[in-house]
Parts: structure tokens; C-alpha cells; sequence
């Protein structure tokens, strides 16, 4: 009844979650928001409850990762030897896509991708997520801004992931393979003179040149595939969330958030997967072919010397 007494829309009010599941049935029923609301300003700049959720289980994430390692050891503790193991199993993953001579070059990159992601999914799980927020009043209407929202159900959150995936393909490929290398994976000729007649090896170049073009428009489009994958499964996974809270609270539910629980672990590890995939596609063969070349002539000095 509190609530109902509040006329004023310069009022707020800091609900707990049971609470306003009990007084405000008719917000709850709206669903999720595709656009994330603001919850204040910093200097006139719109804080939205994505970004809150991003800096808030970030600085929680470090904070963690700090405690449970400290200060790194010889002789590892309980809580360092968990941290190495999951790190040097993913570690092996990505060497086997990039190739040896470029796993320790992307690997911090790939790794805070698949942690970053896979909190931001898990994030809506929490009790606090999407009910614990600020109540005010619009237009008679008592409206709640949550504080905490999936930060990947918000689409700007998986564009900037996406634009920052594209900007380390970018630079990785430029860095450590060349622009040469990258215009002749994309529109040099893919066939193999010792497998097919010359006369046929020049008839193939224009074809792979114009499909060279075709690559370009597929890579173009990786921020746009990354971003609305991603935002898809979240934020689809939310709103059926909601609907079954709807229906049927506390019983519906359960078996979603156990499915959600398993496309954020899925959705983290395509996301990195592909990353990796992308940068290993041009990198791996020149850098995994100098690595060989290099280790076979360390065995051949090292056989002279002896």
C-alpha cells in the first residue's frame, strides 16, 4: 500500500525482490525490455542497468580470481592449482587452433572473452537480477528500473564484444602474419600446381579472386553474426524466464534456469571458439609452419654440435 501512496515521479524507492513480486504484478508482466533502461547519469552520460551488471560482477570477478590465487606460489595452493588447471586446459584448446608459435600472443585476450561472457550469462540467474531496482512513478503508473540485468541480453554490450573480437582479428592478422598473407588468403589462388594441369591452375585465379570478394563481405559481417548470436540466445533465455515465471512461479522456472545454466557455458565457448578459429584460420599455417620451421633447424644445430 506504500507504494500505491507515492504521487510525486521525482520519487524513488530501493525494493527488495520479494517484495515488489508481491506489490507490482503488472510491471513484472511487461517482460523483458529490449532496450536496457538508464539507471542515473554520470556527468549527463546514461548509466544503464547493463552496464551496471558489467562493472559490478567484473570488479567481483577480479576480486575472486585475486583472492583465490594470491600471491602465485612454487608450490601452488588449492585455490591457484584450480585457476592453472582450467587456464592450461583452455590454453591447450587454443594451441591446437592458432598453433604454438601464436597461443601465447592471443590467449589472455581469449580467456577473458570466455570468463567475461559466461558471467555476463550467468548473471541473470541470480535472485537480485531483474527485480532488485528503483521504483518510480510514471504517468500514475508505478514503473521498476532494475539495477541488474543480463549484460548480454543487452545488444550493445554484445556489439562492443563483437568489435573488440574483430579489432584483435584485425590486429593479430596485420601483427604477426602481414598484410601479404592476409590478401592471399582471400583472393590468391587456393589450388595446388603439383595437383592440377598449369593450363587449369590459371584458369582458377579469377574464380578465386572474385570469390576473394565474396570472403571480404562474410568477414565484414562477423560483428554483426557475433553480436546477434549472442544477444539472441541471452536475451531470449531471459524472456522465457520471465513467461514461466509468469505462469507458474517458482516451479516453471527451475528447469530453464538449468538450460540457461548450459547455453551460457555453450554460448561463452562459441563465441571464443570462433574468435579463435578466425585468427587461427590465417595465422596458424604461417606461424605453425615458421615454429616447425624453426624447432627442425634448432634439431639440426643442436645433432651438428654433437
Amino acid at each position: 500500500m506504500l507504494l500505491h501512496s507515492i504521487r510525486s515521479p521525482k520519487v524513488v524507492l530501493l525494493a527488495p525482490a520479494l517484495w515488489l513480486a508481491a506489490t507490482l504484478p503488472a510491471s513484472a508482466a511487461e517482460g523483458v525490455e529490449v532496450v536496457a533502461p538508464t539507471v542515473f547519469h554520470i556527468a549527463g552520460f546514461p548509466v544503464t542497468n547493463s552496464m551496471v551488471t558489467t562493472w559490478f560482477f567484473s570488479l567481483v570477478l577480479i576480486a575472486l580470481i585475486r583472492w583465490a590465487v594470491g600471491r602465485p606460489k612454487l608450490i601452488p595452493s588449492r585455490g591457484q592449482t584450480v585457476v592453472e588447471t582450467l587456464v592450461g586446459e583452455l590454453r591447450s584448446l587454443v594451441e591446437l587452433i592458432v598453433g604454438p608459435k601464436m597461443v601465447d600472443k592471443v590467449f589472455p585476450l581469449l580467456i577473458s572473452f570466455f570468463i567475461f561472457i559466461l558471467i555476463m550469462n550467468w548473471s541473470g540467474l541470480l535472485p537480485f537480477a531483474g527485480t532488485f531496482g528503483i521504483v518510480h512513478n510514471e504517468n500514475g503508473h508505478l514503473v521498476l528500473t532494475t539495477v541488474f540485468r543480463p549484460a548480454d541480453s543487452d545488444l550493445n554490450t554484445t556489439l562492443a564484444l563483437a568489435i573488440v573480437s574483430f579489432s584483435a582479428w584485425l590486429y593479430f592478422v596485420l601483427r604477426y602474419a602481414g598484410l601479404g598473407v592476409l590478401l592471399k588468403d582471400l583472393f590468391g589462388n587456393k589450388a595446388d600446381k603439383k595437383d592440377v594441369h598449369i593450363a587449369l591452375y590459371f584458369a582458377l585465379s579469377p574464380v578465386f579472386f572474385l570469390v576473394g570478394f565474396i570472403e571480404v563481405i562474410s568477414i565484414m559481417s562477423r560483428p554483426l553474426s557475433l553480436s546477434f548470436r549472442l544477444f539472441g540466445n541471452v536475451f531470449g533465455g531471459e524472456s522465457l524466464l520471465d513467461a514461466m515465471y509468469n505462469i507458474c512461479p517458482y516451479v516453471l522456472p527451475v528447469p530453464v534456469m538449468m538450460m540457461e545454466m548450459l547455453v551460457g557455458i555453450i554460448q561463452a565457448f562459441v563465441f571464443t571458439l570462433l574468435t579463435t578459429v578466425y585468427i587461427g584460420l590465417i595465422c596458424n599455417h604461417e606461424g605453425g609452419d615458421h615454429a616447425h620451421e624453426e624447432h627442425a633447424e634448432g634439431e639440426t644445430h643442436g645433432e651438428a654440435a654433437h
